[in-house]
């Protein structure tokens, strides 16, 4: 069971009492603003999402990362690493993602724990690349993606939903470079 520790959070595998504070997350309109179609989700579905990203983890060897504070122990939300299906153009690649409560936001948790996955993906599992999505418009996933050292390669339609997308990409020989 793979658990990365940072100066304020842990990044752990996911637990059953994680659901219901997840739930809540996803029960945000503003957290799922920029998620997909911007509908929130309930239990149940927090519940099969958290399922497949354990899945992930088993097939994968790498997945989303339950992201704890240390100082309480309260669930922020979730970052890690996982294969951007939904978006078969920039195959194959592993992409980097966040998703936080409200309450945690502006804080700089996001990008620490980004930060900490992304050290994963190329130094733990051998990664080359790892690219980061975030629909046109989402102007603070973007400064994340700039502060992980990552640049902006294409702009195109997610066909799933719709919407636009920006896709940004790091490489294991441009991680070397950025200041950590």
């Amino acid at each position: 069971m793979v658990t990365l520790e940072t100066p304020r959070l842990i990044l752990r595998r996911w637990r059953e009492e994680d659901i219901a504070p997840m739930a809540a997350i996803h029960a945000d309109p503003e957290v799922m603003r920029w998620i997909r179609d911007g509908s929130v989700r309930d239990e149940q579905q927090t519940r099969d999402g958290v399922q497949g990203w354990e899945s992930e983890w088993e097939a994968q060897g790498f997945g989303l990362f339950a992201v704890e504070i240390r100082s309480t122990g309260e669930l922020a939300g979730f970052t890690g690493l996982s294969v951007p299906h939904f978006l078969p153009e920039v195959l194959p690649a592993v992409e980097v993602g966040w998703r936080l409560g409200r309450s945690h936001w502006g804080q700089g948790l996001a990008t620490e724990a980004a930060v900490a996955a992304v050290r994963f993906g190329f130094e733990e599992r051998g990664l080359k690349r790892i690219v980061s999505i975030t629909q046109v418009g989402n102007d603070a996933s973007e400064r994340i993606m700039t502060k992980l050292g990552m640049h902006p390669v294409r702009e195109t339609v997610n066909p799933t939903r719709g919407r636009r997308v920006r896709v940004f990409e790091l490489s294991s020989d441009q991680y070397g470079t950025v200041p950590r």
